[in-house]
């Protein structure tokens, strides 16, 4: 299923807005209002630079609900390599698009018990969770020391893996945070979008699309 997405936009990225203009999303200021705005199309590239466009082209698939999720390895907080399809074989998967500096993060992970419930009831079934922070460089929230001090605030239990080139956000057109995808045990996308049914920024939603 394809859910509603709630949450900011991943701070360092460009936002292409229904007039066609893009816009950069260097501070949570600009990044809430730009979560004000509807029906928004994002691109967690910096596009303009030829770094981004390289990355661009590295990406073999994307991400679409009812297909094979793309696979990847990313490095987590301790350096190590985490393949999806080696941790996820035969499991469900949920991804978490991460930034600890994100109201809508802290809402989930601080403020509410919301990711760490999940994690607690599922995990024990054997499903595997795994967080992504796929904020550029130098942008709020992003990056191994930010990321480690959020994962030590909010208690985080699994790894929280760094994507600063946004290769997998792209992949999987991850355009807010926390953007949620679930992957089934075949390996095929079963949901992308929120993780609740609430877009306030402090209280959780009474329908957990995740679940």
């Amino acid at each position: 299923a394809k859910g509603p997405l709630i949450g900011f936009p991943i701070v360092g990225v460009k936002v292409e807005l229904t007039d066609g203009t893009y816009h950069d999303v260097d501070s949570s200021y600009m990044a809430f209002k730009i979560c004000a705005m509807a029906a928004m199309n994002l691109s967690p590239a910096q596009d303009a630079t030829q770094a981004a466009k390289q990355a661009e082209k590295k990406v073999a698939s994307k991400a679409v609900v009812g297909e094979t999720a793309p696979n990847f390895t990313l490095k987590d907080l301790d350096g190590k390599d985490v393949n999806l399809s080696e941790i996820g074989k035969d499991k469900v998967v949920g991804l978490e698009w991460f930034n600890s500096e994100c109201p809508y993060v802290g809402k989930h992970h601080k403020k509410n018990p919301t990711f760490a419930n999940l994690y607690k009831e599922f995990s024990a079934k054997g499903v595997v969770f795994l967080a992504i922070n796929s904020g550029a460089p130098g942008k709020e929230g992003a990056g191994l020391e930010k990321s480690k001090a959020g994962k030590k605030e909010f208690g985080v239990e699994y790894p929280i893996l760094l994507d600063e080139a946004g290769t997998v956000g792209r992949a999987y057109g991850a355009k807010t945070t926390p953007h949620m995808f679930v992957i089934a045990k075949d390996g095929t996308l079963a949901y992308a979008g929120a993780i609740d049914n609430n877009p306030d920024a402090t209280k959780p939603g009474d329908i957990n699309y995740v679940k």
